[in-house]
């Protein structure tokens, strides 16, 4: 179980005390149920690269594919370090760390392929497949955000 603190905002923002309603058990309950996960690399350049990407969140990791030569697959090649983000800005789920390459096992494969209404053993070639265990995590509902900022952190 990650530990709970505030995130680490400008004290202008004005967020004191604890945060209410946090739960980790809830945020990788909308991990899991999520469609897309935006993932954001860096460009050799510096510039950020942004897309929505498919995955499973299982075992406290979101695990992921790309084509092995596309910016995204280019880009974790070389710079290992990924921000992901919910789609939602109003339940709003932050995920930074970095990812691990990975051989996908049929299970993963099979789940994935579920998940996502594709055939039971459809495989894309040159697929590069990542896991991601995140080592910080923010959470808020923009609807109350000063009571319910979060800042998750992982050993």
């Amino acid at each position: 179980m990650p530990r709970l603190e505030r995130p680490h905002f400008d004290p202008s923002y004005g967020i004191t005390g604890e945060p209410e309603g946090a739960s980790w058990p809830a945020t990788e309950a909308k991990l899991a149920a999520s469609r897309n996960y935006w993932v954001a690399t860096t460009r050799r350049d510096g510039a950020p690269h942004a897309k929505p990407v498919w995955g499973l969140w299982r075992d406290g990791a979101l695990w992921f594919g790309c084509a092995a030569n596309s910016v995204t697959g280019r880009n974790l090649a070389r710079d290992p370090r990924i921000a992901v983000h919910l789609e939602s800005g109003d339940d709003t789920v932050i995920l930074e760390g970095r990812v691990q390459v990975i051989a996908p096992t049929p299970e993963l494969v099979l789940a994935y392929n579920r998940k996502y209404a594709q055939p039971d053993d459809q495989e894309a070639e040159g697929a590069a497949w990542y896991r991601f265990a995140p080592s910080v995590a923010l959470t808020w509902l923009e609807s109350d955000f000063l009571k319910t900022a979060a800042r998750w952190v992982f050993n």
